[in-house]
């Protein structure tokens, strides 16, 4: 899957809806955070009231059963049109399936007692065979363990024996879900073009998603990743559909006049989570020419208008690209991919069937952003790159779910520079991804990479582990690894580790021996030795270089300034001066002094970490800081652009963890004016946003507002003549930057800038149906023209919303529906949410994260989460309440918070509320004791402009 988060890598977006009650998550997050917390000493955390609580139950299965092998029959009961027809009842959406399955296993220790999974099924006719006598064995009991293990067990007369080969037949009936778990029932429209008018008609389809732990609601099953199978799937669906898995048709007929059924070759080896099924009226498009088969489906409106040609194109040059660079062929003859109208998450990485959002497949000539290009080949790549890591190659459990995640991230890189070198954007990728795992990571709430096993049982502890650590922390930590070892030995260690590991599970202490014996030196750190702390501690250090004496020490970095840490990295030094080369040493220990090469002996600027390509922060000594932002406001080319736009991200940061002054950082924006370059800009505006987030309640609004609105000016006139004639740069990164400079413009009210907008989206709503603002721009515009206007603008927004047929455009729509100031407004829109006629249940989450992104909506969207928590919780629980909580910064919030907390049950966002409620703490102290100085500063800069 990709990550949970926006659509820029903020890219991917995502994750599972499963239901935990919040005592089960205190339990094992008071668990992590003792373990995590070991060697730390904290200031006052908010205490869980005190309460007698049974031992929780054990929440993995035995291993006295290994199965081998699935045969499953399901039969969903749905319809994918319901027809009305003159003097005939109308039937009624069927909301129900049934099915069957036989599990083969192997007895590995001797036992009377079957566990394996099942949730919310209705289980029936149990038969359990000896197949080594071709005897029945009797059954004495079945019973669902009343827990969140989840457990079926099966008590026998007899015991089983120590290799034998037996089977478990049985039956189940469950219902088709509302709310994208594991298998539900998705609504689309389509255009009717057999009746007059063109008739728009409702269609349904079905559809699964199972990780991490839904194959239980499908079917019985040993619902854990190491429980490897082989799964053979048939399938009862209505004449008319068409149904897809993990592999290819063995066999498809019809039943009588309303059924039929399809058989499925066996799949590979694989872990349940990966099985995968849809039944639709789908079309397809079919790949270029490839060793592989591929076919991209999606509505049939959407493949006849071309929006999947894109996808179809470049999967086969990502596929083509992943097998020659990990030299091992994707392990099936065909690869599907489906673009569905409702997923939760993102996509998902099925083996030989991926579903994605239709946002992340299609794109829509004419409509889509040139930028959606990225999104999408992006996705695409991470979601191809589990086709080794994750599928062929599995982690042995959760808790190294990084495994997947992080490589599948980190591939992206190189997939996406390789398919669409003309974009450019790795830098950009690897920045955004390096700014996720920094964030999440300075705080005492986080996890490591490499969590112990038994901190991660339940589903709630699983879907805490799919976060910005295990995703952009895990591609930062292996792109630090590949930098010490060198490419070619990271690249020949990890295809040793592919082809010896096929089709079983591993966990990093074996990916570490692999990259080792390629590497092929005996020289220290090992591979083991360096990676160690970095996967299984919090954090990550900051490292401080004194340019006048030449001492240079690192330590964990948090927030929370008043937090004393003893954990240590093995961390690779790199820097480069402006009068030198760059070089390189090691820094194991806490502290070394009068390092000459890290002297300044001629007024010379030291740059530490070249391009970022060590998971750490850099401080210096405030001489060094001055020489370096001399050199932004002077020259900024000297400097690599990665390193300007993390020296702005780290000035910023540890301002907020009071390692230097608040005005450092503010001076560190001082050359944007003269910068046209995407990163640095992007650095800037991101970390400004938390001080718009912590002050635009306040006095400090204002000349700040001044102080953004003149720097920016420049950069919008440079852009101007392309942006009044709807014309975008070649460049894709100028590309961003357009964007950034109408956005940052605009919204700081930049008179030339708003009217622009305004003006464009006037033009729009007088022609109606003509609309000549560039795809590019339309976000961007939406936004601010819809934040300018009033009733008239939303409105027609809003019913353009309901009217288009495009993804993009209504995506594009949904956001600026929510830049709105009007509260009445946004209170209108929160409403809507409600009604998944209006907003589909995968789009609440990241609306109402809209919603609260504006200041005037923050308020309103904090009390609907509350007020509404059952609905909106069913999607992605753990993004509202970080992305709704972001401005918190005063006692009252803080109090809120806790009591949300302690009152409701969190469905999987326990992490997230505790994450919330300490990075709360730390604003209220931050703002406290910076208010002041940053109100001084931003008027000292703006007097001029009065």
């Amino acid at each position: 899957m990709p990550r949970k988060s926006t659509l820029s890598k903020g890219l991917a977006v995502a994750f599972a809806i499963l239901t935990v009650s919040a005592i089960g998550g205190m339990i094992s997050m008071m668990i992590v955070f003792e373990i995590q917390s070991s060697n730390l000493t904290m200031t006052e955390f908010p205490t869980v009231p005190t309460t007698t609580l049974a031992p929780p139950p054990v929440m993995r299965l035995p291993r006295s059963l290994i199965p081998e092998r699935y045969e499953i029959l399901v039969h969903p009961q749905f319809y994918s049109r319901i027809v009305e027809e003159v003097n005939v009842t109308t039937p009624n959406q069927t909301l129900f399936f049934n099915g069957s399955s036989t599990v083969y296993f192997r007895c590995h220790q001797p036992t009377k007692h079957i566990f394996l999974h099942s949730f919310e099924l209705s289980v029936l006719s149990l038969r359990v065979t000896d197949h080594d006598n071709n005897d029945r064995l009797r059954v004495l009991s079945h019973k669902q363990h009343d827990d969140e293990s989840d457990f079926l067990e099966i008590e026998l007369e007899e015991n089983l024996k120590t290799d034998g080969n037996y089977s478990l037949s049985l039956s189940f009936e469950g219902e088709i879900s509302e709310y994208l778990q594991a298998m539900y029932v998705s609504k689309y429209t389509e255009t009717d073009l057999d009746f007059v008018n063109d008739t728009i008609q409702e269609r349904f389809l079905v559809a699964t998603n199972l990780e991490p732990t839904s194959a239980r609601r499908l079917f019985p099953c040993f619902d854990e990743p190491d429980m490897k199978a082989v799964f053979q799937l048939t399938v009862i669906h209505r004449r008319g559909t068409v149904a897809l898995s993990n592999t290819r048709q063995q066999r498809s007929e019809s039943i009588d006049d309303e059924w039929k059924y399809t058989k499925f070759f066996s799949t590979p080896k694989m872990s349940s989570y990966l099985l995968a099924l849809t039944i639709s009226e789908f079309t397809f498009t079919r790949s270029p020419e490839n060793r592989v088969n591929i076919k991209t489906y999606a509505r049939p409106e959407a493949i006849d208008a071309g929006y999947t040609q894109y996808a179809a194109r470049i999967t086969a040059k990502i596929l083509e690209f992943y097998e020659e660079h990990f030299d091992l062929q994707y392990g099936m003859e065909d690869l599907d991919q489906i673009a569905l109208p409702d997923l939760e998450p993102l996509a998902m990485e099925n083996w030989g069937l991926i579903t994605y959002q239709e946002g992340a497949l299609l794109y829509e000539e004419g409509v889509s952003s040139w930028l959606h290009k990225e999104v999408i080949t992006t996705i695409i790549a991470h979601e191809l790159a589990h086709q080794w890591f994750g599928n062929q190659v599995t982690m042995k459990w959760w808790n190294e779910v990084w495994l997947n995640e992080g490589f599948a991230t980190y591939m992206s890189y190189l997939a996406v520079d390789h398919a669409e070198p003309s974009f450019q954007i790795k830098e950009k990728m690897i920045m955004d991804d390096l700014h996720a795992a920094f964030e999440a990571d300075a705080l005492l709430t986080s996890h490591p990479l490499s969590a112990p096993p038994n901190d991660v049982q339940t589903t709630g502890d699983i879907l805490g582990m799919f976060d910005a650590i295990s995703y952009s922390k895990g591609a930062m930590v292996l792109r630090m690894l590949a930098e010490y070892v060198k490419d070619k030995a990271f690249d020949n260690g990890i295809r040793d580790y592919l082809k010896t590991h096929r089709g079983g599970n591993a966990d990093q202490e074996e990916l570490w021996v692999f990259i080792q014996n390629a590497r092929n030196r005996e020289s220290e750190p090992t591979v083991q030795k360096f990676m160690e702390n970095w996967t299984t501690q919090i954090g990550f250090p900051v490292v401080t270089i004194n340019t006048v004496s030449g001492s240079i020490n690192q330590k964990h970095f948090l927030y929370n300034s008043s937090a004393v840490s003893n954990l240590l990295w093995n961390i690779p030094i790199t820097y480069t001066t402006n009068i030198s080369e760059s070089n390189d040493f090691w820094l194991a220990e806490r502290e070394r002094d009068g390092m000459d090469e890290l002297i300044s002996k001629k007024g010379e600027w030291i740059l530490v970490n070249i391009n970022t390509t060590g998971y750490y922060r850099v401080n210096y000594n405030p001489e060094n800081w001055d020489r370096l932002l001399w050199q932004l406001e002077t020259n900024p080319s000297r400097i690599p652009l990665m390193n300007r736009a993390q020296l702005v991200d780290d000035a910023f940061n540890l301002a907020r963890a009071k390692q230097v002054d608040v005005t450092l950082a503010l001076k560190s924006t001082r050359f944007l004016h003269r910068e046209t370059a995407y990163l640095p800009w992007e650095s800037a505006i991101r970390n400004l946003e938390y001080f718009i987030l912590m002050f635009d309640r306040s006095e400090v609004y204002g000349p700040m507002q001044l102080y953004l609105r003149h720097q920016v000016e420049e950069l919008y006139n440079f852009f101007k003549n392309q942006t009044d004639n709807s014309i975008v740069p070649e460049d894709h990164s100028l590309q961003h930057n357009q964007i950034t400079a109408i956005e940052v413009a605009c919204s700081n009210e930049l008179p030339d800038c708003v009217e622009m907008a305004t003006k464009k989206f006037a033009e729009w709503m007088d022609r109606n149906d003509t609309n000549t603002i560039h795809t590019n721009l339309r976000s961007v515009i939406y936004c601010q023209a819809v934040a300018a206007g009033d009733k008239k603008e939303w409105e027609f927004a809003w019913e353009k919303f309901l009217s288009s047929t495009d993804t993009s455009e209504k995506d594009q729509l949904r956001k600026a529906l929510s830049c709105t100031k009007k509260t009445w407004l946004l209170n209108r829109y929160l409403s809507y949410t409600l009604d998944p006629d209006k907003i589909r249940l995968m789009d609440v989450p990241s609306t109402v994260n809209l919603i609260a992104q504006n200041a005037a909506g923050q308020a309103l969207a904090w009390n609907f989460i509350r007020a509404h928590w059952d609905y909106v919780s069913q999607g992605d629980a753990a993004s509202l309440v970080m992305g709704v909580t972001r401005r918190f910064s005063t006692p009252f919030e803080l109090q809120e918070l806790i009591r949300f907390r302690d009152n409701t049950e969190m469905n999987g966002a326990y992490r997230a509320t505790l994450q919330a409620i300490e990075q709360t703490q730390v604003n209220i102290q931050w703002v406290q004791e910076n208010h002041d100085t940053v109100l001084q500063w931003f008027e000292r800069e703006t007097a001029h402009l009065q």
